[in-house]
């Protein structure tokens, strides 16, 4: 059984149908990173998995118990946490008040020194407010209010849109470090040389299918897919 299993969920947005029978299973402590072109059902599914959406056909199970249906606060209190694109950090409330708001619901709020060691540069910048923050830096506090929360499995939105390439080679390095210490990570993202430096597997969706799926090495050595689905 794996962690996360999801079986040909269909979402519509209205009347739009957007996603058609995908299915998918992630493991504990892998990073798995869902990629396609705009418009291809991938933010549609997170928000399907953190319950923002109702899938109308299928299923998604949590370690085996299904969580379609739920509402989102309740499949958060089961360790299941998105990082909008929109990040929504409280830009009125300083590093430290963000990731004690956080911390206020979990279960079992990590200690806010594990927080720093991993985001060394919100440790700097914990008494600065939110706006007072970097676009990188607000994307890394972002991250770091579901780490907070120790999340079980954390959904990553583009979390590196519109940031300049020495902040992506940062965030990427952050994320990275997650994957080291054992987090569960689903990522949608635009960039795929970036998202591909720390993935295990790949999804690809194209128009609401899933199109491919397979371990990183082997989209890596499929230029004719990467071409084909990604224009890369």
């Amino acid at each position: 059984m794996s962690l996360l299993e999801v079986d040909r969920i269909n979402s519509y947005y209205g009347d739009s149908h957007i996603l058609f029978d995908v299915s998918l299973q992630v493991e504990e402590h892998e990073v798995v990173a869902l990629l396609g072109r705009n418009g291809a059902g991938k933010s549609t599914t997170l928000k399907t998995l953190m319950g923002a959406i109702a899938p109308r056909e299928g299923e998604v199970r949590l370690d085996g118990r299904p969580i379609q249906g739920l509402p989102p606060y309740e499949i958060a209190r089961r360790g299941v946490q998105l990082v909008p694109e929109e990040r929504r950090i409280f830009g009125t409330l300083n590093v430290e008040e963000n990731l004690k708001l956080a911390a206020l619901s979990a279960p079992k709020p990590l200690p806010l020194r594990d927080i720093y060691r991993t985001f060394p540069r919100l440790g700097e910048r914990r008494k600065q407010r939110g706006k007072q923050l970097s676009g990188g830096e607000q994307q890394m506090l972002a991250v770091a209010r579901a780490i907070v929360r120790d999340a079980r499995i954390v959904l990553l939105d583009e979390p590196f849109e519109g940031l300049a390439p020495i902040i992506v080679h940062e965030l990427v390095e952050v994320c990275r470090e997650l994957a080291r210490q054992g987090r569960t990570i689903i990522i949608v993202e635009q960039n795929v040389v970036a998202a591909l430096r720390f993935a295990h597997r790949v999804y690809i969706l194209n128009n609401g299918h899933v199109v491919y799926q397979g371990a990183t090495e082997e989209l890596q050595g499929s230029p004719e897919i990467m071409s084909q689905y990604l224009g890369v």
